[in-house]
């Protein structure tokens, strides 16, 4: 049974992680800043919060946690979600990254030793024909670029999400890789300095995603993990593109296509298939 602290954390992660994509699209869609001035931003100000978070803790700060493999996956998924951004709805965006996340993960997994049982099976063709349905062309499919970029994004952020276990404290390596992104983050925007647009109300909006929907968010959600089931966990991620949809309609005026809500049933069901799929095989059938 999950405590009521438990579900209140849960909670909290999941409204912070989609509004990292209502915040990006509002910036991007509503304002005048560029998606290289956007990371850049959101970046700093993630790793200034977790670096405070850690002092008020009272942590003691270790100069080598994290890496800078992780720190390339993380600045990876961040770069391609601002520019897709660009091109697709909060909604669309959600669903294409964490669709992405988790046929990474599961995909990792696979390569790893870790075989499909038959449900699971199910559920990886169900998410197929979903993500297909999705991005097949016509007038309500996303841009083709956006989409590739949100879905690099995806399976940069599940190869961090991998690399994240074992990596000691969250917290410590989590604020050690967004400090190492930092300058990846400053050499994209120098490089693309001749297109850059600095707007105040897009730099406040980039401030929230990284102060609020990520550095804080992520420390709020390293809270709730140790006290999650692992399939609980995978689960519950699974309404973050819900989230996000509702934001977008209420909060953005997103309008919702018959598309969308048929293939994105259709992956988060497959996913979902997928993480529950083992407990629906009989002992007696695994390999």
């Amino acid at each position: 049974m999950i405590s009521l602290r438990t579900a209140l954390l849960t909670v909290l992660a999941m409204v912070a992680f989609a509004g990292n994509s209502l915040l990006c699209r509002a910036a991007l869609r509503d304002t005048d800043i560029d998606a290289a001035s956007f990371t850049f931003i959101r970046i700093v100000s993630g790793a200034l919060v977790l670096a405070l978070l850690m002092r008020l803790q009272r942590t003691r700060r270790d100069l080598k946690a994290g890496s800078w493999w992780s720190a390339l996956a993380l600045f990876v998924y961040a770069i391609a979600f601002s520019f897709a951004y660009g091109g697709l709805s909060t909604a669309m965006g959600a669903l294409l990254l964490f669709g992405a996340v988790q046929a990474t993960m599961i995909a990792l997994g696979v390569v790893r030793g870790d075989r499909p049982q038959r449900w699971q099976w199910l559920g990886i063709l169900v998410a197929f024909v979903g993500l297909t349905g999705l991005l097949l062309p016509g007038l309500s499919a996303p841009p083709p670029v956006s989409a590739a970029l949100m879905l690099a994004a995806g399976a940069s952020w599940g190869v961090y999400s991998l690399r994240a276990k074992g990596a000691g404290d969250p917290l410590q390596a989590t604020a050690g890789n967004f400090l190492r992104a930092v300058p990846m983050a400053l050499l994209v925007s120098l490089v693309l300095l001749p297109q850059a647009r600095l707007d105040g109300a897009g730099a406040v909006l980039a401030v929230a995603s990284g102060a609020l929907a990520s550095g804080i968010g992520y420390a709020i959600w390293y809270a709730a993990l140790p006290l999650l089931q692992s399939t609980t966990a995978a689960t519950v991620q699974l309404s973050v593109p819900v989230i996000a949809a509702v934001g977008g309609i209420l909060l953005l005026g997103e309008a919702l296509t018959l598309r969308l809500v048929v293939a994105g049933s259709a992956i988060l069901g497959g996913i979902a298939l997928v993480i529950v799929g083992k407990r629906l095989t009989p002992a007696r059938s695994r390999g």
